[in-house]
């Protein structure tokens, strides 16, 4: 006779050999458990399944309890999530492993860079690019600009040198390209919601792509003639072609994004007009101002700002320049400018950082082709005054630095030596020592006192109802162009969920992260970086050609093969961190002393069991026991120090390589089956 009660509201109907937890899965109602499997017998070991039942003092396990004619469950109350983040926190507090790769949680758009590197080695270059997109657009400009914090964190430099991660993205882009198979966005059905988005810059591209993903219609105004923002008007040709750039721009806007360019904010269109006219308005203006010296002689002519010279030089202009430029700052708009000084003929080209090379912030690569190319580098000197004749700069006077105590930034502080000054002669200053907003046109209650538009970190809420910002022109104002990026694709999301009616917030993942030192990876085989083919310092100094052939497929798969697969294999399938998501918890609750346990059993020369990264649920060998009718998996040790060991491999060989039914149950990935190219390594 059956059983008619009721979870949340929704009717289920129970035989009187269920279980809670069994009917309510039959009904297509998950109650959280990582325990629990139909082929084996009830076990009750993860403590997550619990529910209350009205009336009923306690609260109850759906794995074990049997439900009765009429009960009322609630699978969420303050008791049950109490209880059941009690219980993750216990589980993840001695719980060890890498839920995704370092160079993944170290992207500031988190893009899974071990999923399309493992792609690419692979052969399988459009999934790579699909991967790339599912985080952002624009895979092969960025793969060729951005200082690729992936790549610092790659724990492959622990063994030789980091994965060349930023040009995989773009070879994987460039492939797809040339093989005629281009990334086509895939939309929602049309909401009826129309967003504006103000600034066509890898932030407003970024946002309009996602939004139109969503099924929002969107809107781009963008100043300039054409859309790209830094990426055209910041970055010369030799780093990223233009023609790169565009194919990417048509890719997005080939998804139904309408354009209007040559349309800036306070002179051709109203804000509070684009307020009342659009659902949500994203500001995402970029930072398009040279920040000042504040040096006397600042306004002579000849003195310009580093920014407002390479916008020049993107909108087609050919800036003239003497043969003796001096250029102020330590970043990559640095470098652009002395590396673009030199192809427009500058005969002696200067860079002046007051730190040394160890603090610059600009990426190695560009110091040393900037080298390699001419430009001269004066470090610890800091620019005190230009002078001049007849109005135009002549000559700077710098004063001589040293370091000091480390400052905000970590960096040691330069501090100037008394009496130390030089003189140089220049023609030509280009300052690039930051960049700010120029934020004409935007309601000045919304303006911090840096410029910027300030708004809430995790809603990209301006204070206006529907009025978003992200990028560069948000509140810690110019950073690199993934880090636009990664702010536009949550402003997106935000956007969505406010459009939606739903919670506006972007949430930050938790993952488990562990340390690894070079010992771990003592008898990793070394492998050189590939080097990537382009052009001699001497054929690049007098022109903007690309400066980079780019992978060859060869080079591009043996590149990928370096990967050492950090993150957890199986990270998409993981009960335990889809429920530590869920759940908001904080394993800190319970911080002390973890395992650290060196060996990793092999079982039956197929299968390895991570004893870090078990949660002792028992699946894995009461699926062996109780479903397959074999005893190879058991129990070693007691209490805190249990551990799954094989018990009897030798037996196991030949079975478990066609059976592996532990791996599949597993819900942490602790269980892992060797690919067959890697098991005489994992049994010597």
């Amino acid at each position: 006779m059956s059983i008619t009660y009721t979870i949340d509201g929704v009717k289920v109907v129970a035989e009187p050999s269920d279980t809670i937890l069994t009917s309510a899965t039959r009904a297509g109602i998950e109650i959280p458990t990582l325990c629990f499997d139909k082929r084996t017998a009830i076990y009750g070991a993860c403590g997550l399944c619990l529910v209350e039942v009205e009336g009923v003092p306690k609260l109850l396990r759906a794995c074990s309890a049997r439900p009765q004619e009429g009960y009322v469950v609630h699978l969420h109350s303050k008791r049950v999530d109490r209880a059941r983040k009690t219980a993750l926190e216990l589980l993840l507090s001695d719980h060890t492993g890498d839920c995704r790769g370092p160079c993944k949680l170290n992207c500031p758009a988190m893009t899974d860079c071990q999923k399309y590197v493992g792609e690419i080695r692979g052969g399988r270059y459009k999934d790579a690019v699909s991967t790339i997109y599912e985080a952002f657009p624009l895979p092969a400009s960025i793969g060729r600009v951005c200082p690729h914090p992936c790549e610092d964190a790659c724990r492959r430099k622990m063994v030789e040198e980091p994965i060349s991660i930023a040009f995989l993205k773009a070879f994987a882009a460039d492939k797809v390209e040339a093989d005629g198979d281009p990334y086509e966005v895939a939309c929602e059905p049309s909401t009826g919601k129309r967003v504006a988005i103000v600034g066509g810059g890898p932030a407003g591209l970024t946002a309009a792509y996602f939004l139109r993903r969503y099924g929002h219609a969107v809107t781009i105004y963008d100043k300039q003639p054409k859309l790209g923002g830094m990426l055209r008007y910041g970055i010369p040709e030799y780093r990223l072609p233009k023609a790169v750039l565009d194919r990417e721009i048509e890719i997005i806007l080939n998804a139904g994004v309408e354009v209007h360019t040559n349309t800036q904010l306070g002179r051709d269109i109203d804000f509070n007009d684009l307020r009342e006219r659009y659902d949500a308005v994203l500001l995402a203006l970029g930072a398009w101002r040279s920040m000042s010296m504040r040096v006397p002689g600042e306004d002579l002519e000849g003195v310009f700002g580093g920014i407002d010279f390479l916008e020049r030089l993107g909108l087609g202009e050919r800036p003239v320049l003497g043969e003796r430029v001096a250029v102020c700052g330590g970043g990559n708009t640095a470098m652009d400018c002395c590396r673009t000084a030199v192809r427009l003929g500058a005969k002696e080209v200067y860079v002046v950082y007051r730190r040394t090379r160890n603090e610059m912030p600009a990426a190695d690569i560009e110091i040393e082709e900037a080298e390699e190319e001419g430009v001269t580098f004066k470090f610890l000197t800091n620019p005190i005054e230009f002078y001049g004749e007849d109005g135009h700069v002549t000559g700077m006077k710098l004063q001589v630095m040293e370091l000091g105590e480390p400052d905000a930034s970590g960096r040691r502080r330069p501090v100037p030596v008394e009496g130390a000054t030089e003189d140089i002669a220049i023609d030509n200053v280009l300052m690039a020592i930051g960049q700010g907003a120029n934020c004409e046109g935007v309601d000045s209650d919304l303006l911090t006192q840096r410029g910027t538009i300030a708004c809430d970190e995790l809603t990209f809420r301006t204070s206006i109802e529907n009025v978003f910002a992200a990028g560069d022109v948000t509140n810690r104002g110019a950073g690199i162009a993934i880090q636009a990026i990664a702010e536009a694709q949550k402003a997106a999301l935000c956007i969505n969920n406010y459009l939606e009616g739903d919670e506006v917030r972007a949430r930050v993942p938790y993952f488990v992260e562990q340390e690894k030192t070079p010992e771990d990876f003592e008898d990793e085989p070394k492998q050189k970086r590939e080097k990537m083919p382009g052009l001699t310092p001497e054929q690049r100094r007098d022109n903007f050609e690309p400066i980079y052939f780019g992978f060859t497929e060869e080079q591009a798969r043996r590149e990928a093969s370096r990967c050492l697969e950090c993150g957890c294999h199986d990270y998409y399938d993981c009960r335990l961190i889809r429920y530590a998501n869920a759940f908001d918890i904080d394993p800190e609750h319970f911080a002390g002393e973890m395992h650290k346990r060196e060996d990793k059993p092999v079982v039956s020369e197929v299968i390895m069991h991570n004893p870090d990264k078990c949660v002792l649920c028992g699946l894995c060998y009461r699926i062996c026991d109780q479903e397959v009718g074999k005893t190879f998996l058991g129990l070693y040790n007691r209490g805190f120090s249990t551990v799954v060991n094989p018990m009897v491999p030798d037996e196991a060989r030949a079975f478990c390589a066609s059976c592996l039914k532990c791996v599949e149950a597993c819900p942490t990935g602790a269980m892992q089956s060797i690919p067959a190219c890697e098991r005489v390594t994992q049994i010597l």
